[in-house]
């Protein structure tokens, strides 16, 4: 780690635990760049899910039990 990036770290860790959320939102934003190729196979499993529970190969589950199999009610 440079000296510049640990100076910034340092800065950031005093920071309120809001404006320290803010932070890590755009510093995370600014990384998340689209991806055609991962995009693609994303599109793919997705259509092919989405064919599969058309044709009765997969079955669903309610949000209520996946929430309730994690220990999350809703």
């Amino acid at each position: 780690m440079s000296g510049e990036t640990k100076h910034v770290q340092e800065l950031a860790l005093k920071l309120p635990i809001i404006e320290k959320a803010r932070l890590v939102d755009r510093l995370l934003a600014s990384i998340d760049q689209p991806d055609s190729a991962t995009d693609k196979l994303w599109k793919k499993e997705v259509e092919g899910r989405i064919e599969a529970y058309k044709a009765g190969k997969m079955k669903s589950v309610s949000l209520g039990k996946v929430l309730a199999k994690y220990g999350k009610n809703i």
